[in-house]
């Protein structure tokens, strides 16, 4: 039993490490297309090529389900896979419609942090509409901290250095919630949680997206074990200096964790994309 775990980087090492808090009796294979990160950046139809052909690798690795762990990627490709494969898979959105009700009796607002893609998407555009209809979510790109996050630039200064400037001319006092969305963004919620006023909570789509995962399994008659835990790790381009820097990225989100650590296995290069 082995679930897929896809994103354009290490970002979906935090969807991943949530899992192996809650699912821990599965193996996993994560693939980053380090061809092509980041997305955020990219044109639609560059992305959805990218997600159809790494996904099309991994089905050949023999996975039984797949988390599209990118929200980028959700938006722009998740109902094409669905149209293609029969597996169970789950998507992410930014945790926009949780943070709307979590906020909605103190009257604060809600700033979601995402990428450029992101929230240009008309399916971001129409969750805002679905869901805040009070005006009270805005909205705040931060395309370099996906860079920032590839680079295992983690350095307290030169972060809260970036933060300030990019929430400069917003008085943080008007808001009661802070959305990551974008699963690159959650290794700096430490960070952030040192700049931000107490009052600000820090949500992202990680554990609502492995409680899908964990109700598709179900759905599907996927037994809750299956595994041991193993996680195999993969990029697009077969650079095993990046394999390297996932399993350091992981090993950061995981270190906070009292769980068994998993192991890790390294494949060798996958070609094709």
């Amino acid at each position: 039993m082995t679930i897929g775990f896809f994103d354009s980087g290490l970002g979906g090492l935090t969807v991943l490490a949530e899992s192996l808090r809650r699912l821990p009796a599965k193996n996993y294979l994560y693939m980053a297309d380090t061809l092509n990160v980041p997305y955020g950046s990219k044109s639609e139809e560059a992305v959805r090529s990218f997600v159809l052909e790494s996904v099309e690798l991994m089905m050949q690795q023999g996975i039984d389900a797949l988390v599209v762990a990118c929200n980028t990627a959700t938006s722009i490709a998740v109902a094409d896979l669905r149209s293609i494969y029969s597996i169970p898979i789950i998507g992410m959105e930014p945790a926009v419609k949780p943070a709307v009700e979590m906020n909605r009796a103190t009257g604060r607002r809600v700033l979601v942090f995402a990428t450029q893609l992101t929230l240009a998407q008309p399916k971001y555009y129409a969750l805002v509409s679905r869901v805040d209809d009070r005006g009270i979510v805005d909205s705040l790109p931060l395309p370099e901290l996906v860079k920032y996050c590839e680079d295992l630039q983690f350095d307290k200064k030169q972060m809260h250095d970036y933060f300030r400037v990019k929430l400069e001319g917003y008085n943080l006092d008007h808001y009661g919630i802070v959305v990551l969305g974008c699963t690159h963004y959650p290794f700096y919620k430490d960070i952030l949680r040192e700049l931000l006023p107490p009052h600000i909570q820090i949500v992202d789509g990680n554990i609502g997206t492995v409680r899908r995962l964990s109700a598709q399994l179900n759905r599907f008659g996927i037994s809750e074990g299956g595994g041991c835990g193993d996680v195999h790790l993969m990029c697009t381009s077969g650079d095993t200096a990046y394999i390297d820097k996932m399993r350091t990225a992981l090993a950061l989100l995981r270190a906070k964790d009292q769980t068994q650590e998993c192991e890790f296995v390294q494949d060798g290069p996958i070609s094709g994309v």
